[in-house]
Parts: structure tokens; C-alpha cells; sequence
């Protein structure tokens, strides 16, 4: 709910933050060595003589070399922004310096480093970022692995996109040779306009038929008559994507649904074009489309900016309407063999892209959970010391340790249902949070099934596609929800006050954040 009216029992004063950050350990620092590549996609497209003029990732390192930024994070509880680099040169991206900087807080991605050094930084299409419409894109709604270490992908949603331009930046125009890569999932996806990375115009306009040259990966059936249900790598050239070389649906094009996708364009600008497409985690590239430019498209006139997430029109003013994932992608100068090609795809399965660690409910782990409706992102569900009621709180980097630790949780093996979780409070052991008349109270075990069914949640993707939401075990339909401050189960609409459907989707729906406590 968007109203903040006051709970029967006092709220705490609570001291406001300064702004140094508070170094807290993350959920999950990830175990084990860094580990540096010996060679990276770039140094591949450098040895077969097509060099790369912009290469973006959350994720790694994509030359051996490289020890740079990949990414910047800025705070929303004090507008600061931090570098996010490598755990070593050529490595995976540093998740668990993310993890401490945001502590407490969200964040959002507002810049993607190039890393070839030509100038070619992606920054968020929005206000205080590029100019426009959009915003930047939550730094920490997917994570995975990348040999092993914990990372994060740049996760967008409609309203996200990011834009690069830079005259001295190398990026191909007019007809000179192309080739691009980027590895996104097959597994989030919609046929919004439009999730491209790539070559686009410098004064975000539809500027005519050539004017761009990106990779895009969608559910989008431009031209009609497709096959499949998608998502495809397609081509967009402006007015159009392609997947293949005339407007008529390409008979050889096939639906990439795995949750790691590989995605190709290469484009000589002024006779042929290729798309590939591959499983990321492993095999070898299908070859989708290789052939003529579509007639009316060449030759191109590629201008040499660079997008991502979004077609060439957007966001001055108007909004990004597509969805997509991005872990890494490069643009190359000339156009890449076949060998390269094939070179940089196993490059990608070594990286072994995973999704393994990605819950934060892990029984023994502290956690604080925030929450999502945008009256209350700098509260967390709160117990006080006054009672037992549970609700929500402002907690800050400046609270005292008793409000941290009230805002700290244990994650236990639910006490009715292995497969769901408890909640133990950390600043009061042997006490836990359950539902009591539909409230949220804390409350010391009382060794009865319905103490340990009333107990018991078990976690969900959040009921408005952000963080988590907790469901009752033993009420399937409500969920664990906020509403005016105190904590309740809910459901979507109902006979309670608390169940109203204003702001429920946000209301029960949590960030799983590092522990205050």
C-alpha cells in the first residue's frame, strides 16, 4: 500500500544514515579461488583478424588481460555508485564487493564498461544516465555462476535500456563489415520492442532501412508468418527484423529456449549477413541463416552508436516495451570466419554459465527482507521489543545494533514442511515468526503442529516479477504482506481489510538482502 498510516504499537525512531557504506557479508560471497581465463571471446576475434570495438558484460572478463570495470552499481539509500570490477584479470566479476556496497539497499546497473577502452560505456537511457524515458535496470534480480564464482546479469525489464555513442569509439558504419555476439536466456523473453544489442542510430530515430545492426532476441514476428513460438535470434536492420534475408519467414530458424543462449549476427554491409544460435552451457552453434541482405538493406548505413536492450527509436520519449537478459556481448570490426565463430562459442560453454546458487533461503543463513512497494523500499520486516507483532521498519546504516538484529532472520528448514522455510529471529534465539488470526507475530516454539503449520512459509518468484513472496503453508492463497505498516498474510482480494488488492502484488513481494544484523 502507498498509504503509511501508523501501527497501534510505537514505531522506533531511527537514526539517519550518513553516507559511507556499511561493509556487511553478503548471503553469498562465493567459495573458492578466482580464477583467470586464458583467453577471453575478444583475444579469440583478435587472433582471427576481426578486433573487438566494444565488448559489455556483468559477468566476466572478456579479454585474459583485462582488469578493469565491468559495471557500476549506484545505491538508492544514498544515490552513491561503486565500480564493480574482476576478482582477477580475465576473471568473473566481483559479486561479493556488490553484495557488501548494496547491503541494506537496492541497486540499480547504471553503466556497462567497454572494455576494449575505445569509449563505448553503456549508460542507462534516463534521466541522470543518457537522457530519456527509461530507468536503470536492478542490479541484483538474477544470479549465477560463471566458473564457479557468483555473478550477477544485467536483468531487463520494460522501462530498462542503456545507449552508447562515442565518434572516436571504432564502432563500424556506413557499410564497413560487422560481427556481434551476446549470450542472453531463452528462459525470459517477450515480444516487446525491441531486445537488441548493437549497432543503432546516434539520434535514437528510425532513421531508414540499414540504419542499424543488432542482434535481437524475442518473440517479435515482424514481418508475420513465423514458426515456432520463439524466442529467435533475428536481425534488426531497422523497419524490420529479419530472420533471414527477405521479409518472408526464414523455414531454417529455430526457437533457442535454453536458459543460456548464444546469439550471432555478422553482416559484410553491402552483400551477406549470418545469424548462429547455441545452447551457452553447451554444443555447437546452429547456423540459422547465411545469405543475401535483405533487398532494400544493403547496402547499410550503419552509424555507430550502441544499444542495448531496447530498437533504435527509444527511450527520448517514449519507453522501452522489451524483456531480456544480458550476461556478455561484443561487436566486432570485419567479418568473423566460421572458425571464430565456432572458437568463441566454446569459449562460452568453458565459462560454465549456471544457475545453481541462486536462493537466498538457505537453512543456517541470516537474511533481512525488504521491502518492494515504492512507499517503503528502505523498510524491512521488523520485530519490536515493545510486543510481538511484526511489521515493517525503516532500518539505515545508522540504526542501532537492537534495530538490526530485530530486522535479521534465520533461515530454517520449515518446521512443518522440509521443502519451505521457518523464520528464527536472530536477536531473540528459539523464537520464531508465524500467523496468528492472519497477523505476524514472534512467538517462542510451541511444539504443536499448528505452531509449526502457522510457522512455515514456503518461497516463491514475487507476485510482481520482483525478489520473492512467502507463501502460508497451511493457507495456500495468502501470502506473507505488509499493509499499512503491519505484517499479515494475504490473499489477492478478500473479506479482510488486509487482503485488498491495492498494492498486493508489491505488498507481498520481498528482497532477500544481506542481513542488518
Amino acid at each position: 500500500m502507498t498509504m503509511r498510516s501508523w501501527p497501534s504499537h510505537a514505531r522506533r525512531a531511527l537514526t539517519a544514515a550518513g553516507t559511507t557504506a556499511v561493509l556487511i557479508v553478503g548471503l553469498f560471497t562465493g567459495a573458492g579461488t578466482a580464477r583467470a581465463a586464458a583467453e577471453g571471446p575478444c583475444d579469440i576475434y583478435a587472433a582471427g583478424g576481426t578486433p573487438c570495438v566494444a565488448a559489455h558484460s556483468t559477468t566476466r572478463a572478456l579479454f585474459a588481460s583485462y582488469s578493469g570495470p565491468l559495471y557500476q552499481v549506484q545505491r538508492a539509500s544514498d544515490g552513491m555508485s561503486q565500480n564493480i570490477g574482476a576478482l582477477s584479470a580475465g576473471g568473473v566479476a566481483d559479486a561479493a564487493a556488490q553484495d557488501s556496497f548494496c547491503a541494506g539497499t537496492e541497486c540499480s546497473i547504471t553503466r556497462l564498461y567497454d572494455q576494449t577502452g575505445g569509449g563505448n560505456t553503456l549508460v542507462y537511457q534516463g534521466p541522470g544516465g543518457t537522457g530519456g524515458a527509461d530507468t536503470a535496470a536492478t542490479a541484483t534480480t538474477e544470479a549465477v555462476t560463471v566458473n564457479g564464482q557468483k555473478a550477477y546479469a544485467l536483468y531487463i525489464k520494460p522501462g530498462n535500456s542503456y545507449f552508447a555513442y562515442s565518434s572516436a569509439g571504432g564502432v563500424p558504419t556506413g557499410s564497413s563489415p560487422e560481427g556481434e555476439y551476446m549470450v542472453t536466456s531463452g528462459t525470459h523473453v517477450n515480444n516487446g520492442c525491441c531486445f537488441d544489442y548493437g549497432n543503432t542510430e546516434i539520434d535514437h530515430k528510425a532513421d531508414g532501412n540499414g540504419a542499424m545492426d543488432a542482434i535481437n532476441f524475442g518473440t517479435e514476428c515482424w514481418f508475420g508468418g513465423c514458426s515456432g513460438t520463439g524466442p529467435w535470434v533475428q536481425a534488426d536492420l531497422e523497419n524490420g527484423l529479419f530472420s533471414g534475408g527477405s521479409r518472408t519467414w526464414n523455414p531454417n530458424q529455430v526457437s533457442q529456449t535454453s536458459r543460456f543462449v548464444t546469439a550471432m549476427l555478422k553482416n559484410n554491409g553491402t552483400t551477406q549477413m549470418a545469424l548462429k544460435g547455441a545452447n551457452a552451457q553447451s554444443g555447437s552453434l546452429t547456423q540459422l541463416y547465411s545469405g543475401s541482405l535483405p533487398s532494400g538493406w544493403n547496402p547499410m548505413h550503419k552509424q555507430g552508436a550502441v544499444i542495448l536492450g531496447s530498437g533504435g527509436d527509444c527511450c527520448q520519449t517514449n519507453r522501452n516495451a522489451s524483456a531480456g537478459t544480458f550476461y556478455e556481448g561484443a561487436m566486432v570490426k570485419g567479418y568473423p570466419s566460421d572458425a571464430t565463430d565456432a572458437a568463441v562459442q566454446a569459449n562460452i560453454a568453458a565459462a560454465a554459465y549456471s544457475t545453481t546458487t541462486t536462493t537466498p533461503f538457505v537453512p543456517g543463513a541470516k537474511v533481512s527482507l525488504r521491502a518492494t512497494t515504492s512507499c517503503c523500499t528502505g523498510d524491512y520486516l521488523h520485530h519490536d521489543t515493545g510486543d510481538d507483532k511484526v511489521g515493517i521498519a525503516p532500518v539505515t546504516p545508522g540504526s542501532s545494533a537492537l534495530d538490526k538484529g530485530n530486522a535479521t532472520w534465520i533461515v530454517r528448514v520449515g518446521l512443518a514442511d522440509s521443502t519451505c522455510v521457518s523464520f528464527e529471529s536472530a536477536n531473540t534465539p528459539g523464537n520464531y515468526l508465524r500467523h496468528y488470526a492472519f497477523q505476524l507475530h514472534l512467538q517462542p516454539v510451541a511444539g504443536t503442529g499448528q505452531f509449526a503449520a502457522d510457522a512455515t512459509f514456503c518461497a516463491k518468484p514475487g507476485n510482481s516479477d520482483t525478489g520473492y513472496s512467502l507463501q502460508s503453508l497451511n493457507y495456500p492463497a495468502k501470502y506473507l504482506r505488509h499493509y499499512r505498516l503491519v505484517g499479515y498474510i494475504a490473499s489477492n482480494g478478500g473479506a479482510n481489510t488486509w487482503d485488498s488488492p491495492s498494492s498486493w502484488t508489491q505488498d507481498s513481494s520481498w528482497l532477500a538482502v544481506s542481513p542488518w544484523g
